[in-house]
């Protein structure tokens, strides 16, 4: 057979010619190589989005020489029946010591070298692994994505010939190693949630105060139970990066027993050591299961009961107080909001031409003021922030009849006079009531928290010389998105951070911690939006390429299940955080984009909301300054 020394694709034999044929076809499967062969079957299971193939384990073949073994040992760490044959391939010590969930090591491809033929008389032989390194996944299943050029990475594994003859492997780096086909098609990304983890500055009032749940991304097994993967992963607890804003349930020790759905679609399970007699705390913990295993379920799982040695409870979605992720996104998803030519701003749904607003900012702006450039509004609706046209105020008005004057700006800024990039930008609130924004001033660059009418500098920790230009705070507060420039460089790049509060209600402190890198192929960002809890939207684009719209979960990683079109001429999108009473249903994304008109006329401003994967314009939205959702 011939061999090579470079495999990117698992090893797969279909015991159908059609199948192999259709595999083929699509770049799915590769003819099978020396060594073990695996049978390949097509996952039919209703959470896997895309076409992905089933591979079973080959125990090692006698008198496989190590080269076999080896190339056998990492086909059979991607099959779907757990470890068990894998360890087939390793001397008895190195099983007992080999820790799979150590870890995984994600290479774009696996180079194994030919080596020199094994002689009757050869005992011990060794041989590497080199790859280079994209991403790794840790013990608690968080995915973290490795950025830069130079990340070659070896593994070095030794052979040895037992007293049988056989040879086995008996020495081999702890964790796993996959390449990027075969960790795609073995594993998926799941969500578990954990609560957010109290202000000690905040007076209890409203929203704020109430807990919800964070979205806490990990990669697990697609096919090996992942029901009760996800629910024992959650009790585990969150990953290091989340950890420091959120909370748990779920004691030291706790269990989980095992799984099973009813065909009510209700999700039985069994939790042990842990005490489910307090109702509170059962349902606490119902709660985070309920959301973790209908978020993998995909409208599988509609209640949850929960049972321990001293009692049960159940959860649903209908639950009240409402903990749900996005439980303080905004009480009306579907509203739309858009800022008229003459600066009104109107409130809209399904892409009706709308109302005004109440109050001041929805009267046109006088000519001789010019109109407000961004405006927000907040997730409840009753309050707006708007930036004006310069950029050196911010103000923050309430939506009533009432308000019918502006006030005395929340913010001025001392940025040059007649300089709107160094001024206000981004205004962004969280559900809690909170608004914050970035001052860009060249002399004195921050981030800024206002609550109450009075701001907080907001110090941003992990920053290596470069700005924030803008953010996009998450409705539970607890995240936020930073668009930041290096400087001397034209790179606006995308990163994550995590929100931390403390202080007291008379003395608020606040900071941005956890800096992390997000899509760094990347090297613009022109407008982001929080699309639900777990990911944002964004308009950006890789050097050298046009824009497109990206999905990046807050791990860091891109999306492939959805693809957006998108246009050159796109400016800004919104998403919503919340699917109202759907799992399955999102509102929809919304657009502006500078349209070239036809005999020279000046470009446009238009509208454009987003329908089954296809843009629709709005006509009835007439050059739109701005279009967005609450927050």
């Amino acid at each position: 057979m011939r061999r090579t020394s470079n495999r990117t694709e698992p090893r797969l034999l279909a015991v159908a010619g059609t199948l192999l044929g259709a595999l083929v076809a699509s770049g799915c499967a590769a003819m099978p190589e020396s060594g073990g062969i695996t049978k390949v079957e097509l996952s039919q299971g209703a959470a896997d989005k895309n076409l992905q193939a089933r591979v079973y384990p080959v125990a090692p073949g006698k008198g496989a020489k190590p080269r076999e073994l080896l190339t056998g040992f990492l086909d059979a760490v991607t099959a779907d029946e757990g470890y068990e044959t894998a360890r087939k391939y390793l001397t008895e010590s190195a099983a007992a010591g080999w820790k799979p969930e150590a870890g995984i090591r994600v290479l774009s491809s696996t180079t194994i070298p030919v080596g020199q033929d094994v002689t009757d008389t050869d005992t011990v032989v060794s041989a590497t692994v080199r790859g280079q390194l994209v991403a790794s996944v840790d013990e608690k299943h968080s995915y973290q994505l490795v950025a830069g050029q130079d990340n070659n990475v070896s593994s070095d594994f030794t052979f040895v010939r037992e007293k049988d003859g056989e040879w086995r492997i008996d020495k081999l780096p702890p964790g796993v190693i996959m390449n990027e086909t075969n960790f795609r098609n073995s594993f998926r990304q799941v969500e578990r949630f954990f609560y957010t983890a109290p202000d000690p500055s905040a007076v209890a009032s409203g929203n704020v105060g109430q807990e919800v749940l964070v979205a806490d991304p990990i990669y697990l097994r697609r096919r090996i139970d992942p029901l009760t993967s996800a629910a024992r992963a959650l009790v585990d607890g969150p990953s290091t990066w989340l950890s420091p804003v959120v909370r748990t349930a779920f004691p030291d020790g706790a269990k989980v027993d095992k799984v099973t759905i009813d065909d009510s679609r209700v999700a039985h399970v069994q939790l042990g050591a842990a005490d489910t007699s307090e109702p509170m705390a059962c349902r606490r913990m119902a709660t985070q299961l309920f959301y973790t295993l209908a978020d993998q379920g995909k409208g599988q799982v509609e209640r949850l009961e929960l049972k321990g040695p001293h009692g049960s409870c159940t959860a649903s979605r209908t639950d009240v107080p409402a903990t749900g992720p996005g439980a303080l996104a905004g009480s009306t998803p579907a509203t739309q909001y858009y800022q008229r030519p003459d600066g009104a701003l109107v409130a809209t749904d399904e892409g009706r031409p709308g109302d005004p607003v109440r109050g001041i900012l929805g009267k046109p702006q006088s000519n001789t003021k010019p109109p407000f450039g961004a405006v927000a509004v907040s997730r409840s609706g009753a309050q707006a922030a708007a930036i004006s046209e310069d950029g050196h105020q911010v103000y923050s008005v309430p939506l009533s009849d009432s308000a019918v004057a502006l006030g005395d700006p929340v913010l001025s800024s001392p940025a040059k006079a007649g300089d709107k990039e160094d001024g206000f930008a981004s205004p962004s609130w969280d559900g809690r009531g909170d608004l914050w924004v970035v001052d860009r001033n060249q002399q004195g660059q921050r981030v800024v928290m206002v609550r109450g009418n009075k701001p907080y500098t907001v110090p941003v920790e992990g920053l290596t010389g470069q700005t924030v230009q803008a953010l996009k705070i998450s409705s539970d507060g607890a995240r936020v998105a930073l668009v930041v420039k290096t400087p001397g460089m034209a790179i606006r790049s995308l990163m994550f951070g995590l929100v931390v509060h403390g202080g007291t209600p008379q003395a608020p402190t606040v900071k941005i911690t956890g800096l992390r890198r997000a899509a760094p192929t990347l090297t613009d960002v022109a407008s982001v939006s929080w699309a639900e809890t777990d990911q944002l939207l964004v308009l950006g684009k890789e050097a050298d390429r046009t824009q497109q719209l990206y999905f990046i979960s807050t791990d860091g990683s891109q999306s492939t299940d959805t693809q957006l079109q998108s246009a050159e001429s796109m400016m800004t999108v919104a998403a919503s955080e919340s699917r109202g009473d759907s799992l399955t249903q999102a509102p929809p994304v919304l657009a502006t984009a500078e349209v070239k008109q036809a005999d020279g006329k000046p470009s446009e401003l238009k509208a454009y909301r987003l329908v089954n994967n296809q843009w629709r314009e709005v006509p009835l939205i007439d050059k739109p300054r701005s279009y967005f959702y609450a927050g």
